[in-house]
């Protein structure tokens, strides 16, 4: 009996029509080709967005490489073969060294600014190179992080805390040294900072602390969480940036929701959730109410105070100065209407009831409550997708027609300058040229009193081609025109 062997998986197919893998579409067909293809299926959005985006980007660097090149050569061509070894070679008055200098002179400018532009082309493209592949990596582990938190969430909840860390090992001191960097370090004091600490702090240091635990609740699903709306968070995987204020600001929530509702025999880790199986509202928010004044009384001291001058010269930005010179901001124009002396408390005196009032929603339904924690977590998460959402779609999208715009300004300029300037010469009064229209044959009275004209061998300019397009006639007038503009 022959052995039998099992069929391929191109063979197989999976629709009545017979077709392999039949629930691809038209345009990501070219996927299927070897026993590699759900692998490679994964990466559909990742290969459209980095077909759509390269693809335009190497259409204009092509374009733009090509024109130069075409131009280079036609300059070295007719200008250095014709003019300089014919013209130059037999004009020998003073007005005629006086236009070979300039001739020289300007060949050279020109040739100079066509390497600086191609030097400027090449380097903004190797560093556009260099930006899309860090991008890249940022945007893989990104979408890796959210699919393994989900996963961890449905299938071990009891590690979430443990991914809560790692990441946070990781984002934090890259955050710290990206700020830093830039002079914006004193946005690391704000609350949302504080607490990360302080939820570390219980998770691995105090476990059985339960007002600790109580303020690390109140204050994620209040303060944190609600900066996703307040800062307007986005879930944009390639900006690491992005994405490290809005790992901040929602999977301290998440973590806590977890262990509150959801992480299994949670008393025998966390052991302060036996003494709490109820929020006593008055007791919680005066907790909370506690440790927000202990982290604004240091925050006051050590950076409004001690480094007021500073911040006041402009060389360092804190989220007060950065809100209110925000005037489009509601917290800025509220900020405007005070007196000057009189912001700061006023900004702390505010931020002190938008943390009480945030927090109101975990004291009095979220702690007690599965399902309503669920939707308040999709709740947060929904904004930042939708913030994400806008700023590809808006932002990026606009970004990049932008660019394209300015290319289309600056070829249109190009475009009007040639047909303003001619390659045809008038009488000159100065030396009284006679025309010349279209033809090789330069006519030169009264330069020298030994020579009358100078004529041009006609094989020394490269005749028409039959085939040669009006867009190949076109650049070589432009360039004719430059040199004698």
């Amino acid at each position: 009996m022959a052995a039998l062997r099992p069929p391929s998986p191109i063979q197989r197919s999976d629709t009545p029509s017979g077709t392999p893998l039949g629930f691809f579409s038209a345009p990501f067909e070219r996927f299927v080709r070897d026993d590699l293809s759900d692998f490679a299926s994964g990466f559909t959005l990742l290969d459209t967005m980095e077909t759509y985006f390269d693809s335009r980007l190497d259409l204009i660097q092509r374009s733009l490489t090509k024109h130069s090149d075409r131009l280079k050569v036609k300059a070295d061509k007719a200008f250095q073969e014709v003019f300089k070894k014919e013209v130059l070679q037999k004009i020998r008055s003073p007005s005629g060294e006086v236009l070979a200098d300039n001739l020289e002179r300007e060949m050279q400018k020109f040739k100079l600014r066509v390497s600086q532009r191609m030097t400027s082309l090449a380097a903004s493209w190797q560093s556009a190179k260099i930006v899309r592949t860090r991008e890249k990596i940022t945007f893989f582990f990104g979408v890796m992080s959210l699919l393994l938190t989900a996963l961890m969430f449905g299938l071990y909840p009891q590690y979430i805390h443990i991914a809560y860390t790692i990441q946070a090992g990781y984002l934090l001191p890259m955050r710290a040294y990206y700020y830093k960097k830039r002079s914006w370090h004193y946005f690391l004091f704000d609350l949302c900072y504080y607490c990360t600490i302080l939820n570390f702090v219980y998770i691995w240091i105090l476990p059985s602390n339960p007002a600790l635990f109580v303020a690390c609740y109140c204050l994620s699903h209040g303060s944190l969480a609600s900066a996703v709306i307040t800062w307007r968070n986005s879930l944009v995987f390639h900006d690491s940036d992005k994405v490290t204020s809005l790992f901040i600001h929602i999977y301290a929530p998440l973590t806590f929701t977890v262990i509150r509702h959801f992480y299994p025999n949670a008393e025998q880790r966390f052991p302060a959730l036996s003494e709490l199986p109820h929020l006593k509202p008055f007791r919680a928010l005066l907790l909370t109410g506690i440790i927000y004044l202990i982290w604004q009384l240091l925050y006051w001291k050590f950076v409004l105070i001690d480094r007021r001058k500073k911040i006041e010269s402009g060389q360092r930005t804190t989220s007060f100065s950065f809100l209110l010179n925000d005037k489009r901001g509601v917290i800025g124009r509220s900020l405007s209407a005070f007196p000057q002396q009189l912001r700061e408390a006023a900004f702390m005196l505010g931020q002190l009831l938008y943390s009480i009032i945030t927090e109101l929603p975990a004291v009095f339904l979220l702690y007690d409550s599965p399902f309503w924690s669920a939707m308040f977590l999709l709740l947060i998460f929904s904004v930042s997708v939708w913030n994400g959402g806008g700023f590809y779609i808006e932002v990026f999208g606009r970004k990049f027609e932008r660019e394209l715009e300015a290319l289309r300004k600056e070829l249109a300029e190009a475009t009007s300058r040639s047909e303003r300037s001619s390659p045809t010469f008038g009488p000159q009064s100065d030396d009284d040229l006679s025309t010349v229209a279209a033809s090789p044959t330069l006519s030169i009275k009264a330069i020298s009193p030994g020579i009358s004209t100078v004529e041009l061998p006609l094989e020394q300019i490269p005749p028409a081609q039959p085939d040669e397009t009006r867009k190949d006639r076109h650049d070589y007038n432009l360039m004719t025109a430059f040199i004698f503009t």
